[in-house]
């Protein structure tokens, strides 16, 4: 597959040289003086986006030797008028992730075929001890500024991230001294409409005093029911039809001095299903699961509460030219999860975790010459995070996990030149796990095959090491390369309620270490922007998840993935802009322990690697009122596995088929104040489903997707 991903780059390189070769003479004549100004103001915005996330400190993505995608408030908002769920947002926008699953979980919404950690202006979203997949679906649109998606195995914040991370950064103030937007809508099916009507408001208020400013976002949404192409009911199992969500967010800045702020940030979301529906099984392969009318046996079922609390402070030159950064965050987060039968006696389980944790950061820069300059940053984290799993009738799944980390780094970052970037760090995880005596859920009767189990403690001593190099000397061709390692003990709740063993000492409890090499590059060439990479990720231990004895456990083998990305921009005009993206992933576990990857072995499951995806889109403004957006994305095939001797599929191992789906996005001011949007899900109506409910290979996951939905708003800006 190396070979694969270095003729991809190969292409590109000679793509782009082409294409300047091309453009250069017409270049004046393509667009006005005043156009093309517009043009190379929105090309320099998208390679010189500053980022926070990659390195703990202000950069733009043309110096940091790492692959990030930024998504802006615009791109975000446009996106969310035509599907509101934030998960959607990032699988149509986002290379590398793949395409949401159109439930309530992000089960196999991999990032580069691994597992992402998710944040909220830096707060842990996600629950490695005990994986709830909810952590993507944990914030309302319309309360991000914008997401950075840094890809490839990163520990800078921690445990967690041997695929990436994601972080919703929150809106920031306005420097107008008070303003909002008021925002009403309403959505539907277009065919088959009955039932489906849901409603949305969102409030937004923001002011700036002279040394105070805030912002505050409000926004609720009912959804109605949901339907596919076919007018079926989508089962409501997982669903996100018939859910009402919350989100409420505060920001309050206040400036000490021109050197020192202090900031409070608090958001709540909400999420909770409560379905008229009950459902009907269908068959894998041949017709779907649905919803019909019924009672339902659950208590609800989604989000009760996220709670997200930071409190920062900020100051510049606290000691010779060193700036730090202090934030004590906290997180406490709830999700239950629908009835099931595979209990004994049945029931419904939910996910606990409270977290808090405080981080040090300083950034020093030094100078030996104008040719030899960079920055040091450098600091601690700490983390307490306490996770569980319960029925709701009380019985313990998963004890309480108490996990306490200390965490020290350091990154330097160093310009040769001006034009050359060297990147390197290092973090020592220091972190240990505490776990309570348990006994496993019984099978049957009387504790049947419970096992009591004595806890104890885990530790976990990892020396984490990352460097990279970037060539920014000219816009055409921008390579660079790099080395990261990510940190997780992902899961260890699965381990523990499958144990075999009657002691924590005696399961397999090693932590995931991942190893990701990339090469790549940014190029502008005329009126295009190109971005390509491959990558490969290694880890001696995986976490790939297989069944046993009806429940998930992760299988703990060296694993292997790879692939790579493709980007591409047109500004055509100031009027036009048109882009495309292809992502590739594939990745393979040593089934023998051979140390050789190799058609002995099993490939990941879809679990884990995604079908391909291409993307492209067009958006054109015929005058300044007028913007109208159209979206496609092709999920690819991907056909690995053989079913068993009983004539199904292992979990997660269905043969995934290809689909087109088209979108459809406008909006038109009135004027200054007044905007109507209109978002189309699923243009075609076409019937299909995600690549979730085709690997997942069973008869109850097996359900279609949206068809034609709408979404109409009008805001109000003051």
């Amino acid at each position: 597959m190396t070979k694969y991903i270095l003729s991809a780059l190969a292409i590109c390189v000679t793509l782009s040289g082409a294409v300047q070769a091309q453009n250069k003479p017409s270049k004046a004549k393509s667009t006005s003086k005043a156009d093309s100004s517009k043009v190379d103001k929105e090309m320099e915005r998208q390679l010189d986006e500053i980022v926070v996330s990659a390195g703990r400190t202000k950069e733009t993505k043309s110096e940091t030797p790492v692959t990030i995608t930024v998504l802006n408030a615009k791109e975000i908002a446009t996106q969310a008028t035509i599907n509101s769920n934030i998960t959607n947002v990032m699988g149509w926008t986002v290379p590398g992730l793949a395409l949401a699953t159109n439930t309530s979980y992000s089960t196999g919404q991999t990032l580069r075929g691994r597992n992402a950690l998710v944040l909220i202006d830096g707060i842990p979203q996600s629950t490695p001890l005990r994986a709830a997949s909810r952590e993507m679906r944990s914030i309302d649109p319309s309360a991000i500024e914008k997401i950075e998606v840094v890809k490839g195995a990163t520990s800078i914040y921690g445990n967690g991230a041997d695929g990436g991370l994601i972080n919703y950064i929150t809106r920031k103030p306005s420097e107008q001294k008070f303003g909002g937007r008021t925002t009403i809508g309403g959505s539907g099916q277009l065919k088959n409409a009955k039932d489906t009507y849901g409603y949305r408001l969102n409030q937004l208020l923001f002011g700036n005093g002279k040394n105070i400013d805030y912002t505050t976002n409000f926004s609720f949404e009912r959804t109605g029911v949901l339907k596919d192409a076919e007018g079926n009911v989508i089962s409501p199992d997982f669903g996100l039809g018939e859910t009402n969500t919350f989100n409420g967010f505060a920001k309050v800045g206040y400036n000490l001095s021109d050197e020192s702020r202090l900031e409070l940030m608090y958001n709540f979301f909400r999420s909770e299903q409560k379905s008229d529906y009950i459902v009907q099984l269908g068959k894998y392969g041949e017709r779907p699961t649905i919803g019909v009318p019924g009672m339902r046996k659950t208590d609800g079922e989604g989000t009760p509460f996220n709670h997200n609390a930071a409190l920062q402070f900020t100051k510049k030159n606290i000691f010779g030219n060193t700036d730090f950064n202090y934030s004590m965050y906290m997180q406490k987060f709830e999700t239950t999860f629908g009835y099931s039968e595979s209990f004994y006696n049945g029931g419904q389980s939910k996910v606990n975790s409270d977290k808090k944790g405080l981080r040090l950061n300083f950034v020093t820069p030094y100078a030996f010459s104008p040719n030899f300059r960079g920055d040091i940053i450098y600091g601690g984290d700490v983390l307490n995070d306490v996770t569980s799993q319960r029925l709701l009738d009380g019985r313990v799944w998963v004890p309480n996990m108490n996990a306490f980390s200390l965490a020290p780094y350091l990154q330097v970052k160093t310009y040769f030149f001006e034009y050359l970037v060297f990147k390197a760090g290092v973090r020592y995880e220091n972190l240990s796990v505490k776990i309570q005596d348990y006994n496993t859920l019984a099978t049957g009767p009387n504790n049947a095959v419970s096992i009591a189990v004595r806890g104890g403690k885990l530790v976990y001593n990892p020396l984490t090491f990352n460097f990279g190099l970037r060539l920014a000397k000219y816009q055409f061709f921008t390579p660079y390369v790099s080395f990261s390692q990510g940190f997780s003990i992902y899961d260890l709740g699965r381990t523990l309620r499958a144990a075999k063993e009657n002691t924590v000492e005696q399961l397999n409890t090693k932590p995931v270490i991942a190893n990701n090499y990339e090469a790549g590059f940014n190029s502008r060439v005329g009126i295009f922007n190109f971005e390509a990479v491959g990558y490969i990720s290694t880890s001696k231990l995986g976490a790939n998840l297989v069944q046993e004895n009806g429940w998930f456990v992760p299988q703990r083998a060296a694993e292997r993935v790879y692939g790579f990305e493709l980007v591409a921009d047109a500004y055509i005009s100031s009027k036009v802009k048109a882009g495309a993206s292809y992502s590739y992933t594939e990745g393979k576990i040593d089934t023998n322990n051979d140390k050789e990857f190799d058609d002995r072995d099993n490939y990941l499951s879809g679990l884990r690697i995604p079908p391909s995806k291409l993307t492209a889109y067009i958006n054109y403004k015929p005058i300044n009122a007028l913007d109208l957006s159209l979206y496609w994305v092709r999920s690819g095939n991907r056909d690995r596995f053989e079913k068993t001797k009983t004539g199904a599929y292992n979990l997660g191992e269905g043969p995934v088929n290809a689909y087109n789906i088209f979108n459809l996005n406008g909006s038109y001011s009135v004027n200054k104040d007044l905007r109507l949007s209109l978002g189309i899900e699923n243009l075609l109506n076409k019937a299909y489903y995600t690549p979730y409910a085709q690997f997942y290979g069973r008869d109850d996951y097996y359900t279609q997707s949206n068809g034609t939905r709408y979404n109409l708003s009008l805001s109000y800006s003051f």
